[in-house]
């Protein structure tokens, strides 16, 4: 039996406490770190000076609450909600390479974006642009994927590559077409992926979007392990398969899109958090959906915080998902001979 469940199915009651404590104190030095390092202290003094104590410098107050909380705090929501998104289709497809982009939200959200950039919106015009973007692309794929109403995961995953595809072209001719002085770098540095632009009204935007979706599938994530057997075997215990499968396809489509319309394309949280849960507590997603939330969460406010200082300019963020990724991956697939852990 797994170290972190014990013999009744249960994860042990230190796990969750733990795991709450490692994004509290994560969270908590990230906020001190950066171009403008901060002691514990001081981040205690600027929080307090907001709860009615002692009043801090200007610029204190504005580090703390002007960039970093909210960044932070976004970190915090797109970490959780894409390794979220990602256990749930990787059981719905039973498929260990599934990711959020499978159905072809990331393209098509990506797609509303630059649309928004090229048509100069403000960010939070980007924002819903991308979102409508990204949900009209699932849309899409679930009407190709649909013959004699009704459409199987197969049918899904290649009409999401159909899709993904599509879009993807129109993204480079929207960069072809793009001012190579003004509008595509702004393009392509936004398609890399980036937390920078975090702001309370973008929260405001998308951030109850995806506590919408994380809690769907949350609540149904003990269906995740009918839905990841055969439809023969699913159908057999009673369930809606169709129903429960579009509830959580809907719910993760808004948490993804939703993540992309606020800090563009971020990459491996979705693949890699899920399998690193599954290392842990097994292949039972009532604990594998949780942990993954947490373990995202706190991955991603690694990463920003590495993004925005380990140089002198911030490297995408995709860029560290992956060098940081992609070795991990490996050396998963080693131990797991290739298998589904």
């Amino acid at each position: 039996m797994n170290d972190f469940v014990v013999s009744d199915g249960r994860l042990r009651w230190w796990v969750p406490v733990a795991l709450v404590v490692t994004l509290v104190i994560s969270a908590t030095a990230c906020v001190a770190m950066g171009r403008f390092p901060l002691s514990l202290q001081e981040v205690f003094a600027a929080i307090g000076s907001r709860l009615g104590g002692d009043a801090v410098s200007p610029v204190l107050d504005s580090v703390v609450f002007g960039l970093r909380l909210p960044r932070i705090g976004l970190a915090i929501i797109v970490g959780a909600g894409l390794a979220c998104a990602g256990a749930a289709f990787q059981s719905i497809f039973s498929n260990p390479l599934a990711t959020p982009d499978t159905l072809g939200v990331t393209a098509g959200a990506s797609v509303g974006a630059v649309l928004a950039l090229v048509a100069s919106l403000p960010m939070i015009g980007v924002q819903l642009v991308s979102l409508v973007g990204g949900l009209a692309a699932v849309a899409f794929t679930t009407a190709i994927a649909r013959t004699n109403g009704r459409s199987n995961v197969v049918m899904l995953i290649l009409s999401g590559v159909v899709v993904a595809a599509i879009a993807n072209a129109l993204l480079s001719i929207l960069k072809y077409t793009a001012d190579p002085n003004d509008k595509l770098p702004q393009i392509t540095y936004w398609l890399m992926g980036s937390l920078a632009g975090a702001s309370a009204q973008g929260l405001i935007v998308g951030g109850p979007l995806i506590l919408f979706g994380v809690v769907i599938i949350v609540l149904l994530r003990w269906r995740l392990n009918i839905l990841a057997l055969s439809d023969d075997e699913a159908r057999a215990s009673g369930m809606n398969i169709r129903g429960t499968r579009g509830v959580i396809i809907v719910a993760a489509t808004l948490i993804t899109a939703s993540c992309v319309s606020m800090c563009g394309q971020v990459g491996w949280v979705g693949l890699l958090i899920p399998h690193c849960a599954r290392m842990l507590c097994g292949n039972n997603n009532r604990f594998v959906v949780p942990v993954s939330i947490f373990l995202g969460a706190i991955f991603l406010v690694v990463i920003d915080t590495l993004a925005r200082t380990v140089s002198a300019s911030e490297v995408p963020i995709s860029v560290l998902t992956a060098v940081v990724g992609a070795p991990f991956f490996i050396v998963l697939l080693r131990r797991t001979g290739g298998k589904w852990v």
